[in-house]
């Protein structure tokens, strides 16, 4: 399955970082490849049309696009504030901390481009959608990301 997923983001773009296609949630997605997939999505977001935030944005779970907004909103959100350290990130690492048949919470390091390394809690919740996604995986939060030290 991890390999469906590089490959399916590895074709989300064209040159120019011109979005190719969206991933959209669905069902055979396990939880631990929506982190995934988000975090490259906002490791290699382009500049030009912040593409990976989008494809991010489109994993967040309804609830929590009630606080974040529109993806102007979300946009705003990651590339404005503490949360830009996800943004063209060096490398991430994630590991389960607990899940449940509806709830899945992640621990992520990530290696920032400030040469730090920060922690964050990805949890997220099953869902319905629509026909495709009728019991996937989507972000319902992201906690604060928590400096842990310096990269040798």
């Amino acid at each position: 399955m991890k390999y469906i997923l590089l490959i399916t983001i590895s074709l989300l773009f064209l040159k120019n970082d011109k979005v190719f296609s969206d991933v959209l949630p669905n069902d055979i997605f396990s939880s631990v490849e929506v982190v995934e997939l988000q975090m490259n999505s906002l490791q290699t977001n382009s500049k030009v049309d912040n593409s990976g935030i989008y494809q991010c944005w489109l994993f967040a779970h309804p609830e929590n696009k009630k606080y974040t907004g529109p993806f102007s909103n979300f946009k705003r959100m990651i590339a404005d504030t503490s949360y830009k350290i996800l943004l063209n990130s060096l490398k991430f690492k994630t590991k389960l901390l607990s899940k449940d048949k509806k709830i899945a919470k992640y621990s992520v390091d990530v290696d920032a481009y400030d040469n730090k390394r920060y922690n964050l809690t990805w949890v997220l919740e099953k869902t319905k959608l629509n026909e495709n996604c009728k019991n996937c995986w989507m972000t319902t939060s992201v906690t604060q990301p928590q400096f842990i030290g310096l990269l040798n």
